[in-house]
């Protein structure tokens, strides 16, 4: 469990915890920059703003076993070398987002909801991966790609301290486009090293 200025950020523990930030990067202005695949994604519009309107403590009675059955699911996801953690906003409870760190590249990714988007705390999540990724995870390089014209993500990411770094010039995404690409890196002496495995009950 981390805990920025305004955010507090954990390995998701139930269902919500997974569904609620999908619904935070499920809408065209983030997957103009994320560009995930369908099945990552919540369809509706209204199943989003519900979500979203949730508390990370209410509770889940209300969904149908199919959708607690597909969270579940998700929830399960985490052998395929991603360690993710979710947002919390302190100020209200509700999901602001979720950050990620890939264990065999060190890539760092993350959204926020579209209430906390242009608020600074791009700043706050990229600042926690990053956490993850030295104390946590035990990188000493941690890296992170955007467009070049993501000028919200890529300002967020010198403010945390990663500088220019190579990588290939063009990603793929899970949507299957092709982008434009800069990469950054974050270098630092791992001050402790807990293993993916502990870093997920952290």
């Amino acid at each position: 469990m981390l805990r920025s200025e305004r955010l507090l950020l954990y390995t998701p523990l139930i269902g919500l915890d997974v569904l609620a930030p999908a619904a935070a990067a499920s809408d065209a202005e983030a997957q103009r920059w994320l560009g995930s695949r369908a099945d990552e994604l919540v369809q509706h519009e209204d199943t989003r703003e519900i979500l979203l309107s949730m508390r990370a403590d209410d509770d889940l009675s209300w969904f149908e076993a199919r959708d607690r059955l597909t969270m579940m699911r998700k929830l399960e996801n985490h052998a395929d070398g991603i360690v993710r953690l979710t947002a919390v906003h302190l100020a209200d409870g509700k999901y602001a987002g979720a950050t990620n760190v890939r264990l065999e590249s060190g890539e760092i990714g993350g959204w926020l909801a579209p209430g906390y988007r242009r608020q600074g705390l791009g700043v706050e999540l990229f600042r926690a991966a990053v956490q993850l990724g030295h104390r946590h995870l035990g990188l000493k390089v941690v890296r992170a790609g955007a467009e070049p014209t993501n000028s919200a993500s890529r300002g967020a990411l010198t403010t945390v301290g990663f500088t220019p770094a190579t990588g290939p010039a063009r990603f793929t995404l899970g949507d299957g486009r092709e982008v434009d690409t800069c990469w950054y890196q974050h270098v630092q002496d791992p001050t402790s090293h807990c293993g993916a495995g502990a870093a997920h009950g952290s």
